[in-house]
């Protein structure tokens, strides 16, 4: 079910995932979320940067590449409205709720664009965007306000795409307000040798990871995964998606045979 207001979570919701963006989520906690429903645990996934631009809004050179490269309409409300619809469809193969935040995407931020090309893409927040961890915050302590008792799943970051990194620094303002929070491992970024251990070393603090078992979710993750089709230059193709989500989810625990997804705790003395 797609809500449409704040006032629609409830505390029945046992599990929410916070994600940048719409297949972000999926990729990163798919097999999970997947392991929590069949234990008929109650999920809800909102998207931060979900927002439909305005019908004048017209894409930066950098934007209409990426749109190319996602093989969606050149005008950027319309690439939102498809990958709305794609997000849709996942929640119905997932059969969680979903809910879109109003906030740009970065590649929409800005006249001229703030963020025009990869580097700064992946760099640090544009000065113009610090006050979006506020905005974003003030939101999350609403949905605390209607979920207390949620556990909070937010990413942590790993790879440096703006828009992660402010959920991240929301998602830690969040822990000081007292909710129950994880951070996760952002896909396909992760995949990126050392980003990882960059992100913990940038972030400081005492992290702690917890890994869940997903050897007999992974298949339907990948399933799952496809309704982005948009996304699936991310990887390549088809195959490559399969084999990099195989490949990263049995190198977690060397010493296990299985597959995990992983998740981070802030230790906090």
């Amino acid at each position: 079910m797609l809500l449409q207001d704040i006032s629609q979570i409830t505390s029945d919701y046992q599990h929410i995932y916070l994600s940048p963006h719409f297949d972000d989520v999926v990729f990163s906690c798919g097999a999970t979320i997947l392991r929590q429903r069949r234990a008929s645990q109650s999920v809800l996934i909102i998207t931060v940067f979900g927002g439909l631009p305005s019908t004048a809004s017209l894409a930066s050179p950098f934007a209409l590449q990426l749109h190319q490269e996602m093989k969606l309409s050149p005008e950027p409300i319309n690439v939102v409205e498809e990958r709305r619809q794609e997000d849709s469809n996942v929640a119905a193969c997932l059969d969680v709720d979903i809910f879109w935040l109003d906030f740009l995407d970065a590649i929409y931020r800005g006249k001229p664009a703030r963020y025009m090309d990869s580097k700064s893409l992946f760099g640090d927040i544009c000065v113009e965007d610090i006050h979006l961890i506020g905005s974003l915050n003030k939101t999350l302590q609403s949905v605390l306000q209607q979920a207390p008792q949620a556990k909070y799943y937010l990413p942590l970051g790993i790879g440096r795409h703006v828009d992660h990194q402010i959920c991240s620094l929301a998602g830690l303002q969040l822990m000081q307000s007292g909710a129950n929070v994880q951070f996760y491992d952002d896909l396909p970024y992760a995949l990126l040798p050392q980003a990882t251990e960059k992100r913990l070393h940038e972030l400081g603090g005492f992290w702690y990871p917890t890994y869940v078992e997903i050897f007999s979710f992974l298949q339907g993750k990948g399933d799952v995964a496809l309704c982005y089709q948009s996304q699936l230059s991310l990887f390549g193709n088809v195959l490559s998606m399969r084999e990099a989500f195989e490949g990263y989810h049995k190198s977690l625990l060397s010493s296990h045979y299985s597959f995990y997804e992983r998740f981070w705790i802030l230790m906090v003395s």
